[in-house]
C-alpha cells in the first residue's frame, strides 16, 4: 500500500467525505474486515498497515476517529498516541488489541484514549464506539470554530472598546465606567454600543459568557 494513497473504504459515492474512521493495524485480514463493515453502514474509512503510513498520508479534514492497534510492526500504538498528543492532534483514539489486559487498558485511558476494545469484538460494539468518537470530534470541531469566531470578533475591537468590555463584564454601570476611565458617560455609551455590536452580543450575560470562553478575565460569577 502506498503511503500517499491510503486504502479508502466505502468511497463509491461522489459526495465529499463527511466523516472518517482511520484504522492503523498490521493485520491485513482485520483491515479488510473493517473496510467491509464500515462500507456496509456507509462509513468512510482510511486503512493503514503502520504508523509511518498513517503519518505520511494526507487525509480530509473532517470529523474522525483513530482505531489503533497496540502492538504494531514498526512501532507501538501507545507511541503513536503520545506522538499525536505532542503535535497537538485531537482525533479521538480507540485502542484495539488481541493481547489486552487491565494494565494496558488503564494506560490507554490515562493517556486519553476514548475506549479500549479487546479482539475479537462484536461488530455493533465497534460501530457504536466509532459513532460516539466521531460525534465527539464533530462537537469539538464546532466548539473550536465558535471560539475562533469569537476570538476574531474580540481582536476587531479597539483598545478603548476592550477596556470598556472589561469594565462591563465586571458589572460596572456606564457612570461607574466613565469615572474609572475619566470619560463622559455619553462617550462610554458610544464605546459600549460599538463593542456590543462588534462582538455580536445581545446582552451583558452573553458578553460575560463570551469573555469566560476567551479566558480574558477572572470572574466571580457575574452573569446578570
Amino acid at each position: 500500500m502506498s503511503a500517499s494513497q491510503p486504502a479508502l473504504a466505502a468511497m463509491a459515492a461522489p459526495e465529499p467525505v463527511a466523516s472518517l474512521a482511520i484504522v492503523v493495524d498490521d493485520d491485513k485480514d482485520l483491515r479488510d474486515g473493517l473496510a467491509n463493515l464500515f462500507r456496509s453502514v456507509g462509513q468512510e474509512a482510511a486503512l493503514f498497515a503502520s504508523p509511518a503510513e498513517f503519518l505520511e498520508a494526507r487525509l480530509p479534514n473532517v470529523p474522525s476517529c483513530l482505531l489503533l492497534d497496540i502492538r504494531l510492526q514498526g512501532g507501538s500504538g501507545f507511541d503513536l498516541q503520545l506522538h499525536l498528543k505532542r503535535i497537538g492532534a485531537t482525533v479521538p483514539v480507540i485502542f484495539m488489541t488481541g493481547h489486552g489486559d487491565i494494565a494496558m487498558g488503564v494506560r490507554a485511558m490515562k493517556a486519553g484514549a476514548l475506549d479500549f476494545l479487546t479482539k475479537p469484538f462484536r461488530d455493533q460494539e465497534l460501530l457504536d464506539v466509532v459513532a460516539e468518537a466521531i460525534d465527539r470530534d464533530r462537537r469539538r470541531r464546532r466548539a473550536d470554530e465558535a471560539l475562533g469566531t469569537l476570538r476574531s470578533l474580540y481582536d476587531g475591537l479597539t483598545p478603548r472598546e476592550k477596556e470598556v468590555m472589561r469594565y462591563v463584564v465586571s458589572g460596572l454601570l456606564n457612570k461607574q465606567i466613565a469615572g474609572e476611565m475619566g470619560l463622559q458617560e455619553i462617550t462610554v455609551k458610544i464605546h459600549r454600543g460599538n463593542m456590543m455590536r462588534k462582538m455580536e452580543m445581545r446582552c451583558v450575560a452573553d458578553l460575560v459568557r463570551a469573555a469566560e470562553s476567551l479566558g480574558l478575565y477572572k470572574f466571580r460569577g457575574v452573569h446578570e
